[in-house]
């Protein structure tokens, strides 16, 4: 087997020699978030699963250094670390942390909760970690009495949301009141939806409302869409829309709306939610490169080839037909005989090394082969051969023995 990797090598830098291989570029990946940022993120979630598992020391420590970062998570990870440290009996060091959350956030959307948690600190004594079990059967029963006598235990679920739990008990709690349906319980969850209180289950109530939505849900998500001007709220409200499959709302907002962002996240909804048509009508109104992008990989969740190979072959932007190439080739299916034969009546370089690398992707060895027998462009070639050689199929391997062996 090293003897066979040796031998493919050597045959790898005969044809991609300095001299020999072309300077060929393909589409680069838009700019990344920045790295602090998806720290902070991550770091964020583990501190969550930390609470949920009762793992106090390990929230805390993990919430102080994600609030350290730069990103819209800081005042949040400043909470759940007094939250933390007030379950580790750190009453004082939570009441710092606190006082920091108000001073660097004075207008955070956390700060109500801050409040509360901060008036419950200054009465407490002897504070010691909760039973997290003995809340977890609180739940059930709350759960059982909301459907035998729901006036008593619908002011108890909102209770429940107010106190110090845990994220996870709080979502329960939330998840019960949302497919409950009665006035009260749905008001609860418009509330936390429109984020006038437990900013930290407004992404979940928005989803539970297109989880059990109805036309109510949808008038009051599409209230919270129209009234709010924060991309992440909009985001939530969209893939809510998803997941009670109205394409009409997400199109309009993939249609009309002004932040770039907002809308390229519109377009990938209607692609998980297999919108071809409205995706293709989409793009071929669409004048911004960034969202014409947007759809192609909105068309390839969608599974739609017929409209990525239509672009493939006719989009005059070299960067737009790269892409449709590449999502194209993913899809698989007859897409590969459909590229070679784009490759064969195609002059321009940069599309032709695309359509290598999308036969690539599909671990086509077979129609490489094809192209490396034919191909005149000793650096084209060489693309080809270098594809085969990571592919390490026996079609491929034997294609490169042949070669070493002339």
């Amino acid at each position: 087997m090293h003897r066979i990797g040796l031998g493919l090598a050597l045959a790898v830098a005969i044809f991609t020699s300095p001299s020999s291989t072309a300077s060929i570029s393909f589409l680069a990946d838009g700019p990344a978030a920045g790295e602090e940022t998806r720290r902070q993120a991550d770091l964020y979630d583990q501190g969550t699963d930390a609470l949920d598992e009762g793992q106090w020391d390990r929230a805390a420590a993990v919430f102080a250094e994600a609030a350290r970062l730069p990103g819209d998570r800081a005042d949040a990870a400043l909470y759940w670390q007094a939250y933390a440290q007030n379950k580790l009996g750190r009453r004082s060091d939570a009441l710092a942390t606190l006082q920091d959350l108000k001073k660097r956030f004075p207008k955070s959307r956390w700060g109500n909760d801050a409040a509360a948690l901060e008036l419950e600190l200054r009465g407490a004594r002897n504070v010691r970690p909760e039973s997290v079990d003995d809340e977890d059967l609180k739940l059930i029963a709350l759960n059982s009495l909301l459907n035998t006598d729901e006036e008593r235990a619908i002011p108890m679920l909102e209770k429940f949301l107010q106190g110090s739990q845990p994220p996870k008990l709080k979502d329960r709690a939330l998840f019960v009141l949302a497919q409950h349906g009665s006035p009260r319980a749905r008001q609860i969850v418009a509330d936390i939806a429109r984020g006038k209180s437990n900013p930290g289950l407004q992404q979940r109530a928005i989803q539970y409302l297109g989880m059990f939505g109805g036309e109510k849900s949808d008038e009051l998500l599409y209230e919270i869409y129209s009234s709010s001007n924060d991309e992440e709220v909009k985001e939530n409200v969209l893939h809510g829309y998803m997941i009670s499959g109205n394409r009409r709302r997400v199109l309009d907002a993939a249609k009309s709306e002004k932040n770039p962002r907002v809308r390229v996240a519109a377009v990938h909804q209607l692609g998980v939610m297999g919108a071809r048509s409205e995706l293709w009508e989409l793009y071929r109104g669409e004048s911004s490169t960034e969202v014409k992008a947007a759809i192609l990989q909105a068309l390839f969740i969608a599974g739609d080839s017929d409209r990525l190979l239509e672009v493939a072959r006719g989009e005059k932007d070299r960067e737009l037909r790269a892409a449709a190439i590449h999502n194209a080739a993913l899809t698989g299916g007859k897409t590969g005989d459909v590229l070679v034969a784009m490759y064969a009546g195609e002059k321009d370089t940069e599309i032709r090394a695309a359509i290598l690398q999308g036969l690539f992707l599909q671990n086509n060895a077979h129609a490489l082969i094809q192209i490396a027998r034919t191909e005149k462009d000793r650096e084209l070639r060489a693309v080809a051969v270098q594809k085969l050689s990571l592919m390490g199929n026996k079609e491929a391997t034997d294609y490169l023995m042949e070669i070493l062996n002339k």
